[in-house]
């Protein structure tokens, strides 16, 4: 295996602060990595860079973890690491089964992260068994003084050189009067069988990637410009005075600011916003809610992805948690917690979206 083959490490990874941290504890252990946000980047970085390690999340964007791993399975042996929330036994052995060599659950610990790491490059791919060539037995004359089947020839005139070996034909010229014994007959060879051959079967093709879609944007100078629609895909089209307007039941809307749960995008004023994982889904949570209040124990709930049931813990530091990351999601939206646009804070209860038309001055 090449030097470089052995440095290179392919992680792919959605939120974009954990794929930062995998950076950082991979490099420290001395691997070149790439990274990619989706399952079908991923497969491809893998086949181009045919990495000695790959880490694979589970819920990404166009295909998840547990098919991108059966895929770079069936072509690479490459060592695959599962870093994902779902901790449930079935997810384990759907991951194991799929392809991967360990099924680490978020959050984790990066020195722990290390050590699995290290733990698993003791563990060397079984080689492939090497082809040996047939041996070749030489076949020769069993008769004593006989000379072995490969050497010198032996001269062609003035009788035996003594001391040298016999031919067959000398040796029994020493003996005028016997009988020449007939020469051993060949082996007759077994007759062939007829070998079956199974007819080939033929492999199903593989599915087609379907790629993600992503929204297309169109620019129009003015608002008599004919819209075109493009099919296959969400349009999102920007008038001039920059309001966005997105069509489809995927799309969020609340003031100008847009979220399309399908392809995890978010629009300010036709801007894209560069949100963590986190930061969407409390995002398209709170949209989704419009009006109605949702608390820090609900939102924390579903960032785990579990329904709201109060016998589930949370703690004050999961609340605090939800705190910093609304504040985040605030700074982004550029939006003021004491004059807010988009996000309110409910005093003692928690957020929920401000009303759609603006409140008089």
């Amino acid at each position: 295996m090449a030097s470089e083959q052995l440095k290179t490490a392919v992680i792919v990874e959605d939120d974009p602060d954990i794929r930062h941290l995998l950076v950082e504890v991979l490099e420290a252990a001395g691997f070149s990595t790439v990274s990619v946000g989706n399952g079908i980047d991923g497969i491809q970085a893998v086949l181009s860079y045919r990495p000695l390690l790959t880490t694979l999340d589970v819920n990404m964007p166009g295909i998840d973890g547990f098919e991108a791993a059966r895929r770079i399975r069936a072509q690479s042996d490459t060592y695959i690491i599962m870093l994902t929330g779902l901790s449930e036994e079935a997810d384990v052995v759907l991951g194991l089964g799929a392809g991967a060599d360990e099924y680490i659950v978020k959050p984790f610990r990066p020195r722990e992260f290390r050590a699995r790491v290290d733990a698993l490059l003791r563990r060397p791919r079984a080689a492939a068994p090497q082809q040996q060539a047939p041996r070749q037995d030489s076949v020769g004359p069993s008769f004593p003084g006989a000379r072995p089947a490969a050497g010198p020839a032996a001269p062609t005139s003035g009788g035996p050189t003594p001391g040298a070996p016999l031919s067959y034909e000398e040796y029994l010229a020493q003996f005028p009067g016997a009988a020449q014994p007939a020469a051993p007959a060949a082996p007759t060879p077994a007759p062939q069988q007829p070998v079956y051959a199974p007819p080939p079967q033929q492999q199903p093709a593989p599915p087609a990637q379907q790629p993600v879609q992503q929204p297309i944007i169109v620019h129009h100078p003015s608002e008599s410009a004919a819209v075109v629609p493009v099919s296959g895909s969400e349009l999102v089209v920007h008038q001039p005075a920059g309001e966005l307007v997105a069509t489809g039941e995927n799309w969020l809307v609340h003031r100008d600011l847009q979220v399309d749960t399908d392809t995890r995008l978010a629009y300010i004023a036709g801007h894209e916003l560069d949100l963590t994982r986190t930061e969407f889904d409390l995002l398209s949570t709170l949209m989704a809610s419009k009006r109605r209040v949702r608390s820090k124990a609900d939102l924390t709930l579903v960032l785990r992805g579990e329904s709201y049931v109060t016998s589930y813990f949370v703690g004050e530091a999961d609340k605090r948690a939800i705190e910093a990351h609304m504040t985040n999601l605030r700074r982004k939206l550029s939006d003021n917690p004491t004059t807010p646009r988009y996000i309110e804070t409910v005093r003692g209860v928690g957020y929920r979206m401000t009303s759609e038309v603006a409140a008089p001055a």
